[in-house]
């Protein structure tokens, strides 16, 4: 049975290690500061069970309590991820496990389009209440640093499509094309014809009803569709923020799948979250684990050696390689503003409970890729074996 006895001697515990802007208040109206700053984030704790939370806590556990309404959390969302880890990382809660998911491999048409649609087709109207105008959910891309999060998207697309040297009359295929604006980008300022595959109905609706508006019918075609079942060949392939729902043990038949589709001569980018843990493990303090349950079902990173082992096996050669974890660590922040400061209007979009999960996962995405938990890579990568003619010699064109 937990008291107020075991939260004592806990409080006890965490000041002689740490002093936290944290407050707890118990279901009598008593209370407990671990900090003599003012608190930045307060947990009201309703019952007496459930102090269990708090008592062995973990991001995992913490969140998961804020999840389903056994604690309640106020405070900014960076404050409470922040808090959380220091929590977890005093109770030596921060070693890395063991992912299971490596093992379960559920990678089949039906489960991938159902864990699809459970992250994407919340609606529309919630990306768009959070996300930039063109709904790109995805890194940005910050030439300088103080960048508006709008102009930062349209610097990744354009990075993206400047690093595959994209041509007018080039047949580009777009995986995982979310609203439809890289492959509608390729089309306005590059010349491409633009294929754009998603599982997510609704972000083939509005990615179509996007398309026609900008007079962009003949340029671009929008399908709901698997990658595994595309036939065809095209100039240029980019796959952004969509090889982490492949699994890693699929991974060598995915880039397999994108080097059939490649013409001769092609250029392909993956722009992809990786682990930043050799061995493929979980995040640190559950932090994996919460993602694994409530907002990714599925989901699997791979480590950047392994990715470039899997596209070498699947017959691609990699040709460029840049990380952008600084650049998703700042772009998760910006969401989490915006997601913040819009709250209460996010809330009538959704559910409370949905509401929760993404206050916390916005900002805990934040804090790992700052923390070097995960780390997002650009690939470039052509047909082994051939001469990348096509590419000029310098790096020089994909920064004009």
């Amino acid at each position: 049975m937990f008291t107020e006895m075991s939260l004592s001697a806990w409080s006890t515990g965490v000041r002689s290690k740490l002093s936290l802007p944290l407050r707890v208040e118990l279901w009598n109206g008593e209370h407990v500061d671990l900090s003599s700053d003012p608190p930045r984030v307060t947990i009201r704790v309703p019952r007496p069970a459930s102090l269990r939370y708090l008592l062995s806590p973990s991001l995992y556990k913490l969140g998961s309590a804020y999840v389903e309404g056994a604690l309640e959390i106020r405070g900014h969302a960076a404050d409470m991820i922040r808090i959380g880890s220091e929590l977890a990382a005093a109770k030596g809660e921060g070693r890395r496990r063991p992912n299971p998911l490596r093992l379960l491999s559920l990678h089949t048409r039906k489960k991938d389009a159902e864990a699809i649609r459970y992250h994407y087709d919340v609606s529309n109207d919630f990306y768009a209440a959070w996300l930039d105008p063109n709904l790109v959910y995805s890194c940005a891309y910050f030439e300088h640093g103080d960048e508006d999060l709008a102009s930062a998207q349209l610097n990744k697309i354009d990075h993206i499509l400047r690093k595959i040297d994209v041509r007018p009359g080039q047949r580009l295929l777009d995986i995982g094309c979310g609203w439809g604006a890289l492959a509608m980008r390729a089309a306005q300022q590059f010349g491409a014809r633009s294929v754009g595959i998603t599982l997510s109905e609704n972000q083939a609706q509005l990615a179509r009803e996007r398309v026609a508006q900008a007079g962009l019918d003949r340029q671009v075609e929008i399908r709901l569709q698997d990658y595994r079942d595309i036939d065809g060949q095209f100039d240029r392939i980019t796959s952004v923020g969509m090889f982490e729902h492949v699994g890693v043990q699929h991974l060598p038949d995915y880039f397999t799948k994108i080097g059939a589709l490649l013409a001769p001569g092609g250029v392909v980018m993956n722009h992809g979250i990786t682990t930043t843990d050799v061995d493929a493990r979980a995040t640190p303090y559950g932090g994996g684990a919460f993602i694994d349950q409530y907002v990714f079902p599925h989901g699997e990173l791979a480590h950047l050696s392994t990715v470039i082992k899997a596209m070498q096996q699947g017959g691609l050669e990699v040709r460029d390689v840049e990380n952008l974890r600084r650049h998703y660590a700042r772009t998760c922040a910006m969401w989490t503003e915006n997601f913040e400061s819009r709250f209460e209007a996010i809330g009538r979009l959704t559910d409370a409970r949905r509401l929760r999960i993404w206050h916390v996962y916005l900002a805990g995405c934040a804090y790992g890729f700052a923390h070097d938990w995960i780390s997002l890579y650009q690939i470039v990568a052509g047909k082994a074996g051939e001469d990348p003619a096509q590419i000029p010699w310098s790096r020089r064109y994909m920064y004009p």
